[in-house]
């Protein structure tokens, strides 16, 4: 038979033991990089049909050069967990009425004038150094694979510094906008920080920082994104996202075929 002083051992042997296994437990419940890419994702969209203002400046060294203004509607679809995106041409008055349209694989481009929609890449230049994909809806967690390349400490949009984790995106899907991206999320709260996009070369496109969140329907949503050309650091477009609203969009914006006869309610 132990004695008591056996006994207290054994018996904190067997609590370091539940510790340790506890430990382990907590350690593999980490969530996944592709968990942390979903969880920025819902950060950046709502989830609801909505519209957003988005608003894009372009600069050369310090200088305003150019800016256009558009209307985003978009909505979840049905199967895959991606969204479609109708994109009203708002400003200049030049483009007052053209349409970009983004759903499943498939980017079209519609100008009233002539009446004709042409297929779009999303990786063309719309102003500055975003492309046609940066101003569309996009969950990238359902486009990308992502695997946990560290922690690390940056500077985030606004100068301050920020424990963040680095993924490492690989395109998933053929329509993918970037072959590969580098993001750092904010590790207390899943915001997006900082992302470099990368074409299929390796060759750095540019550098994006995600500012200024805000109370945006239901979450802390980044009302700016700085982009920074990946070869000349000059080169800055800033878009800006306000005038967020929920809103019932019907099946029928997603159409190619309804582009013609659309008209904002």
């Amino acid at each position: 038979m132990f004695d008591r002083e056996s006994a207290t051992l054994m018996k904190s042997i067997v609590l370091f033991f539940c510790s340790f296994m506890l430990g382990l437990g907590a350690v593999s419940a980490a969530p996944s990089a592709d968990e942390i890419l979903a969880a920025s994702d819902a950060i950046r969209n709502p989830v609801r049909p909505f519209s957003v203002t988005v608003t894009l400046t372009e600069f050369q060294a310090g200088k305003q050069v150019d800016t256009s203004t558009l209307t985003s509607y978009s909505r979840m679809q049905q199967q895959g967990g991606q969204f479609a995106s109708l994109i009203r041409f708002v400003l200049p008055a030049r483009d007052a009425g053209k349409l970009m349209l983004k759903t499943g694989n498939d980017m079209w481009f519609y100008d009233p004038t002539s009446k004709a929609s042409v297929r779009l890449s999303p990786q063309q230049r719309l102003l500055g150094q975003a492309s046609n994909g940066d101003v569309v809806t996009v969950n990238l967690a359902k486009d990308y694979k992502a695997t946990l390349a560290g922690e690390e400490e940056i500077q985030d949009g606004e100068r301050r510094t920020r424990k963040a984790h680095k993924l490492a995106l690989t395109a998933a899907a053929p329509d993918a906008t970037y072959a590969r991206i580098e993001m750092w999320v904010d590790a207390e709260n899943n915001r997006p920080l900082k992302a470099r996009f990368f074409a299929e070369s390796s060759r750095l496109l540019k550098t994006a920082y995600y500012r200024r969140f805000q109370p945006q329907l239901g979450a802390d949503r980044p009302t700016e994104t700085v982009i920074i050309d990946g070869l000349d650091p000059k080169s800055v477009t800033l878009m800006r996202f306000s005038d967020y609203k929920a809103r019932t969009i019907p099946d029928a914006w997603m159409q190619r075929d309804y582009l013609p006869r659309f008209q904002p309610e």
